[in-house]
């Protein structure tokens, strides 16, 4: 499958409209609302068993999927600003909320995400902070290293604020 490149074109929510999914414990998807299918550019058959990966926006930073799957796995919610590249090279910003799905046993069977628009004011904020992430990891030659030295950056970015991350993503 050929990349897509992303075109600049920025689609927006609605203010009421709600994009929800679902995946196993591997990130495939196995929910998508009509929202994601609109937002995303992609058929329904295209995103059903498909890795939620296939909406990573070149510009989001690896550290912050590093975060969220750190968090997921020790059976906690998160929020993130993010923002995803459609099938068309289109991107949009979300505010999502992400959370483990149990068993009766308290096992983590899947996740389970609602994406919402979030404040311009706030997507403002966080860009240069992505910006400044995403050149860090571009500075490793090995992707996985430059995954690390930019998740070491944002918990210093933290520290130096003095908040963890939770409160820094609910204070933008």
């Amino acid at each position: 499958m050929q990349a897509i490149r992303p075109t600049g074109v920025e689609n927006l929510l609605g203010e009421e409209e709600l994009i929800v999914s679902k995946t196993d414990l591997k990130g495939r998807i196995t929910y998508a609302n009509d929202v994601f299918i609109r937002m995303a550019k992609y058929s329904w058959k295209e995103l059903m068993g498909g890795p939620h990966s296939l909406i990573r926006h070149p510009d989001m930073p690896r550290a912050v999927f590093k975060l969220l799957w750190d968090t997921l796995q020790s059976k906690q919610e998160i929020f993130a600003y993010v923002v995803n590249l459609a099938k068309d090279g289109s991107h949009y910003w979300v505010f999502a909320h992400v959370t483990p799905t149990f068993d009766e046993r308290g096992n983590i069977v899947g996740y389970h995400s609602n994406r919402r628009k979030p404040d311009p004011a706030q997507i403002e904020r966080i860009k240069p902070i992505y910006k400044t992430l995403c050149a860090e990891e571009a500075r490793h030659a090995n992707a996985k290293e430059g995954m690390h030295a930019s998740f070491e950056a944002m918990v210093g970015l933290l520290k130096q604020q003095g908040v963890g991350y939770d409160e820094f993503v609910l204070s933008l």
